[in-house]
């Protein structure tokens, strides 16, 4: 009998079975970077074209929210959205679009979202996460800070310049 009065077999038994369980998960760590990237991108990619189709709405929509150069702040996240989805979505400079777009988040939690997020903070802090800003944006800083995984562009870029960085150590 072990000390909580299982037997010696049983314990080998949890045991193996734990360690089962870790080699699976780490077997399959790859899908986290990568299934953020591919939902992130595509979200970001398809949110920006369709900025890009109707500017003259995202400016009239800046506008109304009082971010100065309405205009050209417009395209600039028009066009950020639209070539940072694609780039995050394929694992190309993941850290540096994932860091832009959490820039572009945060402000919009400040601006359109923040009436929003400061209500769902009052009535019930575990509903902020209805506020779809602050989710990307929970995302984007996890890119930023784990990376784009072993499966993208940066990953076999840095491998090929003999980068040792982050990105090679977390894959």
């Amino acid at each position: 009998m072990g000390a909580c009065g299982y037997t010696v077999p049983m314990l080998a038994t949890i045991r193996r079975l734990a360690v089962l369980g870790l080699k699976i998960s780490a077997a399959l760590a790859f899908l986290a970077p990568l299934l953020t990237r591919l939902v992130m991108g595509v979200c970001f990619h398809v949110d920006g074209h369709g900025k890009i189709q109707h500017l003259d709405k995202v400016t009239g929509f800046f506008t109304s929210l009082g971010i100065p150069f309405p205009g050209a702040n417009a395209a600039f996240i028009s066009w950020l959205e639209f070539i940072g989805g694609f780039c995050l979505a394929i694992g190309l400079g993941t850290r540096i679009f994932a860091g832009l777009l959490a820039c572009t988040m945060f402000v919009a939690l400040l601006t359109s979202d923040g009436g929003t997020l400061i209500q769902k903070f009052h009535e019930d802090v575990s509903t902020i996460t209805d506020v779809t800003s602050f989710t990307y944006l929970l995302f984007l800083i996890w890119l930023v800070l784990y990376g784009p995984g072993p499966i993208s562009i940066d990953y076999f870029l840095s491998k090929w310049l003999g980068l040792k960085g982050k990105s090679e150590e977390s894959a």
